[in-house]
C-alpha cells in the first residue's frame, strides 16, 4: 500500500531529544514553562524535558502552565461527543483491539434505520457532536457506506435539532477517500498512531494496518484531499510513554512545517 517511507518520524533524532531533555536544570524547566506561555510551541529537546520531571513542585508549575495555555486558547470551554460505531467488521488483527479478525464473534454494521434511532437517542442527550467509528473492512464497510451513514447522521432530526459536526475516526486510506469525506462535510478526521515505535508497531498489527509507512503519512494524504482539521494521537501502554510523546510533536510539527496545521 506505502509509496514511500515514512520519514517525519525519526527514532534517532527523538532519542537524542529525550537524552538531553533529561539533563535539563530546574531554572532550564522553568525556561521552558516560560516559553510556553508565548504559545509559540515548544522544541523536542524541550518537551522531552517536562517529561522528565519527578519534582512535585515542579510538576504542579507545569501543570499551570498547562491550564493557562488552555485557558488562553480555549477559554473555560469544554466540548462533548458521543462516539457512534457504525460498524465492527475489521480485516486486521491487532493484538490490543476486540475488534481483531481472530474474535469469533457475529459481526454486523448498522442499517440506515438503525442509525437513525442511534442518532434519535444521541441528540435526546442534548449531544450536538458524533464521532464515528468503524473497523477496517473494504467489502463490509466501504467508504460508501461511511459517506452514506454521514449523510444520514446530519438528516436526521428531532426535538433537539440535530447533529452539527461528525468527526470521523476510520482507517487510513486513500486522497480521494478523504476527498469524499471532505464533500460529506466531516468535522475532524481523527487517527490515532497507536504507536511510532517502528518494531513494536510492526510486532502488533496485522492485516491492512500493519504498514506503518502507509499509516503514518495518512494525514499528509487527509490534508492533500482538501480536510483542513487533523486530530493525531497514541495509545499509550504500547511502548515508552516519553518516546511517544515526543514522536506525537515531531508529527505535529510535520504538519505544521508542511501544510500549516499544527
Amino acid at each position: 500500500m506505502s509509496k514511500e517511507k515514512a520519514t517525519l518520524i525519526n527514532d534517532e533524532e527523538i532519542r537524542a531529544a529525550l537524552q538531553k531533555g533529561a539533563a535539563y536544570s530546574p531554572l532550564a524547566i522553568r525556561d521552558v514553562i516560560a516559553k510556553g506561555q508565548e504559545l509559540k510551541g515548544l522544541e523536542l529537546e524541550e518537551l522531552a524535558a517536562l517529561l522528565w520531571v519527578d519534582e512535585p513542585e515542579l510538576i504542579d508549575e507545569i501543570y499551570a502552565g498547562a491550564r493557562k495555555i488552555k485557558e488562553t486558547i480555549y477559554g473555560k470551554r469544554l466540548v462533548f461527543f458521543a462516539p457512534l460505531y457504525i460498524s465492527d467488521y475489521c480485516v486486521n488483527n491487532c493484538k490490543y483491539c476486540a475488534y481483531k479478525r481472530d474474535n469469533q464473534y457475529p459481526r454486523r454494521r448498522l442499517t440506515m434505520d438503525e442509525l437513525k434511532e442511534e442518532v434519535m437517542a444521541i441528540q435526546a442527550m442534548g449531544h450536538k457532536r458524533i464521532a464515528l467509528e468503524a473497523g477496517e473492512d473494504p467489502a463490509n464497510c466501504p467508504i460508501d457506506y461511511v459517506i452514506q451513514a454521514m449523510d444520514t447522521i446530519y438528516e436526521t432530526r428531532s426535538g433537539n435539532g440535530s447533529i452539527r459536526r461528525i468527526n470521523v475516526n476510520i482507517a487510513a486510506t486513500t486522497v480521494e477517500d478523504y476527498q469524499k469525506l471532505k464533500a460529506a462535510d466531516i468535522g475532524t478526521y481523527v487517527l490515532f498512531q497507536e504507536t511510532y515505535h517502528r518494531d513494536t508497531y510492526r510486532s502488533i498489527h496485522d492485516g491492512p494496518k500493519a504498514d506503518y509507512d502507509w499509516h503514518t503519512t495518512a494525514m499528509d494524504r487527509a490534508i492533500q484531499g482538501g480536510i483542513d482539521d487533523v486530530g493525531i494521537g497514541v495509545l499509550y501502554g504500547l511502548y515508552d510513554w516519553r518516546f511517544e510523546t515526543v514522536a506525537l510533536l515531531a508529527h505535529a510539527k510535520h504538519l505544521d512545517r508542511t501544510y500549516g496545521i499544527g
